[in-house]
């Protein structure tokens, strides 16, 4: 792991939101902390035996302050509650495509079954297929493409009737 994909991570872990990721491989363990705002990290790597093992600590990345999320306060919250809502089961970056020049899995309006992929999460270089667990149709999108999510984020809205 270079240091490129390292500061990638970071990153990444910054704009996710999440307060830590711990990482360990074979030769090399990474910690990364998110705490008030300046997300830090601690890199231990095993070197051959002759020599004593080097820690190198990343500087601190300034994340960008975030305004806080202002919740749907103008819609009812009678609309919602009937929506069945599909979420996240992991941390990664949501793609509602297989690939740039493939078709959207769902549109708002599309019908959908139980099991039937409606969009992928990219997490740690493997993409897992995330599917439908109702049926019904689409109303909305909560997600933007290529944006990173959070392990149980809504991610649909689906009208199950």
């Amino acid at each position: 792991m270079d240091i490129r994909e390292i500061q990638s991570l970071i990153k990444f872990v910054a704009k996710s939101g999440a307060s830590e990721v711990k990482l360990e491989m074979e030769d090399i363990k990474i910690t990364i902390k998110t705490g008030s705002s300046v997300p830090e990290a601690t890199i231990y790597q095993t070197a051959p035996m002759a020599t004593a093992p080097q820690v190198v600590t990343q500087a601190p990345v300034a994340q960008p302050s975030i305004a806080p999320a202002t919740p749907a306060a103008e819609t009812p919250a009678s609309d919602d509650s009937k929506y069945v809502t599909i979420k996240s089961p992991i941390i990664g970056t949501f793609y509602r495509k297989a690939s740039p020049d493939k078709p959207a899995f769902v549109e708002v309006g599309t019908d959908v079954k139980a099991g039937q992929t409606v969009c992928i999460i990219e997490a740690m270089k493997l993409f897992n297929e995330i599917e439908s667990e109702v049926s019904g149709k689409i109303v909305k999108v909560l997600v933007d493409d290529s944006s990173p999510v959070e392990f149980d984020q809504p991610l649909f809205l689906v009208d199950p009737s």
